[in-house]
């Protein structure tokens, strides 16, 4: 884009830009008016009763001015040497001297102002002095010696050539002021020119950044009217709203929810959420109406705010997450098909298991070998079904079924079942918990949360030991699981709920896992109404801690 600048080219339609604002004034003009002035003014003489006739001083000075005048029409002033642009109006000052010789021609010589201007104009300081001196010499002292010395021709020879000299340095002053602003307004126009310049290489250089990165980029303004996009927002667009876009926040077209059938409300469209001033990550949506070109993209928001901290605008970002989903739904499709096949040799196993625990005369060893492979079938099964969570997490949170349990048995039995590993890996497991603590909980699913927790303290512990506490107080119950172990980097911590996360830590030391048991601790967790968090530091442990609301509490 280029800026045109207004120029600053001389006024030379006009007479006064000709006369005063061009750069360098036409003394053919300036000539020109001077001439048209004496005449004027020898008309006015004659018709007030002037005798004075071309034979006289002030005819002869008109004749010879006229004769100068359109001599100096014929002179290429462009290619005279600077001297020469002296002559005219020191002539015509000298003419003006010579026309006063009359008695008729009194107040002629007020005429003087304009050479003076003019050499004021054309010459500035030096041109107002010359000016002065020039009207003493040439006007003043031809009229003394003519006339002789009188009080009036006095006053004339110090008034006059004073009027002149102060119109010339009036008028010098004058140019100087507009040249220095003439100046100065160049200097700025420059710098404006070179800003805008500056400016539009940086937003076209902005531009071709914006248009490189495979993010589709969207800014609203305070209204919600779009202001800008780049190239990849714009082909999804195309695809969200085949039949055309007014640019404005909450318009719906082909954009559906994560599950790619529901259409967006306008409410819900995330320029609204945005336009609205909200913040917010990772809101998934379906483009296209149809399957084979849909996109699958990830919207993050982030509000645009004014030097005084209000709300001017908002800024989206689209991502590009359809391989991403479309392997999730691979993925959950696979999980779900294996679980259902895992069921029924499961099923099997218990049945079996119950038949044998039925039969009559077995020995106490055997009750108690068919007992551990009932629990761990029991287990089996309840991971078979965390599985068929995962891949139905979406679809809402974990069913429980709360009954009136002892957490402080439930989180005893678990300890007591990871002793044998703790012991094998050399690390103590200590256990501080109250004799009975009644709270209406899913048994099997908190039983679920504490297995999993010890169970990751004890894998990632090398040496020391895991600590496993419980407390109540007025408001929640907690439970806390403590270790020595490697510790987790603060950029996992986020993703450490995540389906499938590792910690980088885990990965590199070959420890293993799915990445499965702290999303469905977490799910469980938030299944009762409570929430649980983590502390960690690097080669010092971590602390898990599970709480649970007052309300599922239940009086012993």
């Amino acid at each position: 884009m280029s800026h045109v600048l207004p120029s600053h080219e001389p006024a030379q339609e006009s007479l006064t830009g000709r006369l005063f604002f061009a750069e360098d004034p036409d003394p053919r003009v300036l000539q020109g008016v001077f001439a048209l002035m004496c005449c004027l003014s020898g008309a006015l003489l004659v018709a007030g009763g002037s005798t004075a006739t071309l034979d006289s001083w002030p005819g002869l000075a008109l004749v010879i001015l006229l004769g100068l005048s359109g001599l100096a029409a014929l002179v290429p002033w462009d290619h005279v040497p600077t001297w020469a642009l002296w002559v005219l109006p020191l002539a015509d000052m000298a003419l003006l001297g010579m026309a006063r010789l009359s008695d008729s021609s009194n107040g002629i010589g007020i005429l003087v102002v304009v050479p003076a201007i003019w050499l004021g104009r054309q010459f500035g300081r030096r041109g107002a002095v010359v000016s002065g001196m020039a009207a003493v010499l040439l006007v003043g002292v031809p009229s003394i010696a003519y006339f002789g010395v009188s009080g009036t021709d006095l006053a004339r020879l110090v008034v006059i050539p004073l009027v002149a000299a102060w119109a010339a340095a009036a008028v010098a002053a004058g140019i100087e002021a507009i040249e220095r602003g003439r100046r100065e307004a160049e200097r700025r126009g420059e710098r404006l020119t070179e800003a805008l310049e500056e400016l539009d290489h940086q937003r076209l250089f902005s531009q071709a950044i914006l248009d490189t990165v495979d993010v589709g980029l969207v800014l609203l303004d305070k209204d919600g009217d779009y202001r800008a996009m780049n190239r990849r927002h714009a082909d999804f667009m195309r695809l969200a709203f085949p039949d055309g876009h007014d640019g404005r926040a909450g318009q719906t077209g082909r954009v559906y929810l994560a599950d790619g059938t529901t259409p967006y409300t306008s409410e819900q469209m995330p320029t609204t959420r945005a336009a609205r001033g909200e913040e917010f990550d990772d809101a998934r949506m379906w483009v296209g109406a149809d399957p084979r070109t849909r996109r699958a993209l990830s919207v993050s928001a982030r509000s645009v705010v004014n030097e005084q901290g209000e709300f001017a605008g908002a800024a989206l970002a689209y991502k590009d997450v359809t391989d991403f989903m479309r392997a999730l739904r691979v993925k959950d499709e696979f999980v779900s098909s294996v679980s259902h096949e895992l069921r029924t040799p499961l099923t099997s196993i218990r049945g079996y298991v119950d038949l044998l625990l039925e039969q009559p005369g077995l020995d106490e060893e055997s009750t108690q070998f068919l007992g551990i492979v009932s629990r761990n079938a029991d287990r089996l099964d309840r991971l078979v079904a965390d599985l068929l969570h995962t891949a139905q997490v979406d679809e809402g949170p974990m069913h429980v079924v709360r009954t009136r349990t002892d957490l402080s048995a439930v989180v005893r039995e678990s300890v007591e079942a990871a002793l044998p590993v703790a012991d094998i890996a050399g690390l103590y497991l200590d256990l501080e918990t109250p004799e009975h603590l009644w709270v209406m909980v899913d048994a099997q699913r908190i039983a679920q949360v504490v297995d999993n927790l010890i169970s990751n303290a004890i894998k990632y512990t090398q040496q020391g030991g895991v600590s496993v506490r419980v407390t109540e107080d007025l408001t929640r119950v907690e439970i806390a699981v403590s270790d020595t172990g490697i510790g987790i980097e603060a950029r996992d911590r986020d993703r450490l709920f995540t389906r499938f996360f590792r910690a980088r830590h885990a990965e590199e030391q070959s420890i293993q896992g799915v990445g499965l048991g702290l999303s469905i601790t977490k799910s469980i967790v938030e299944s009762h109404g409570g929430r649980i968090e983590v502390e960690s530091e690097i080669g010092k442990g971590s602390v898990f801690r599970v709480r649970l609301p007052l309300d599922a509490v239940a009086a012993e």
